[in-house]
């Protein structure tokens, strides 16, 4: 009798763990049904065109390897693009991050001004940049620019820059506009990773004499280390992406000096600006490859490095 009332709790057990498995597939199928069109589906068609010599219209060409022999031996203007890319990057990584963690300190409390600020501080974010890059080419225009007005109201310049007529200055404008826009975030993260730490270790700090310093470089940081990681990595990842900016605010310009490595590849692929007048879609996918296979090195090298960030406590 003991046995099949066994019997019939297991089988029970079973229906609804059944149930529950059915359940969570179909919630989690929008999401990767969206992941392989979106995602998956893309990545092959990327690598199937970059075997093709192919520009929308014509018959589909096979030539091999031909495309990455192009972009490795006779393209400098791509490598020159991807070097400007980590340029920018390591320029953005430099001011955006410490003044990221700087506010989310600074602002991590139940104040309501904090709560203010925090909305002003992560506004920029959701503005379209589209609109930052007009906005802050407004801003530079080299006669009638605001900031120049500024600098001449203060006695700093005498004469007008031309913010975009030489290389680093105009990359200095990108990278004011790209952490204008994307230092909110990261705030809001490092916040979130701030109010994860138990005040109990602060109050057990402050028993101890620890000054503030020490609070910061002791307990806040390591505490934060696993937040950072992720932060770091989606920064890195959403700025050798970036495209759109560059495309609005420069255009590459001048002599396709400020190019970033995606507003390169998306010129040969939609025929635009610099780039051929005829969509070269095998040359765009070949240099969207090869752009995606350094992405996965440079992360995979990062998850590496940082494999032991946050095993601390």
């Amino acid at each position: 009798m003991t046995f099949f009332k066994r019997n019939k709790a297991s089988a029970k057990h079973q229906s609804l763990y059944r149930k529950d498995a059915i359940q969570s597939y179909l919630m989690l199928a929008p999401m990767l049904i969206g992941f392989a069109l979106f995602t998956v589906y893309p990545m092959f068609w990327l690598i199937q065109w970059s075997w093709f010599d192919y520009d929308g219209m014509s018959t589909p060409t096979f030539i091999g390897f031909e495309n990455y022999i192009r972009a490795f031996t006779r393209d400098p203007h791509y490598w020159a693009s991807l070097e400007n890319t980590f340029i920018i990057v390591i320029a953005k990584f430099i001011i955006e991050i410490p003044l990221a963690l700087f506010l989310a300190i600074v602002l991590n409390g139940n104040k309501k001004i904090n709560s203010f600020f925090r909305t002003l501080f992560f506004s920029p974010t959701i503005v379209s940049t589209a609109i930052v890059g007009i906005v802050f080419f407004l801003m530079f225009e080299p006669f009638l620019g605001s900031v120049n007005q500024l600098l001449k109201a203060f006695g700093m310049i005498d004469t007008n820059i031309n913010w975009f007529s030489n290389k680093w200055l105009a990359d200095l404008v990108i990278v004011i506009a790209s952490v204008w826009k994307g230092f909110g975030i990261n705030m809001i993260f490092f916040i979130m990773g701030l109010q994860n730490i138990s005040q109990e270790i602060y109050e057990c700090a402050d028993i101890d004499g620890v000054n503030k310093w020490n609070r910061f470089t002791k307990i806040t940081l390591p505490m934060l280390a696993s937040t950072g990681k992720v932060v770091m990595m989606l920064f890195i990842v959403n700025s050798i992406k970036m495209s759109d900016l560059v495309l609005v605010l420069t255009n590459g310009q001048p002599g396709g000096s400020t190019e970033v490595v995606m507003s390169y590849t998306f010129k040969y692929f939609f025929s635009y600006g610099a780039a051929d007048s005829i969509s070269q879609y095998g040359y765009s996918s070949a240099l969207a490859v090869i752009t995606a296979l350094i992405l996965t090195v440079i992360v995979s090298l990062y998850l590496r490095l940082t494999r032991n960030m946050g095993n601390h406590y």
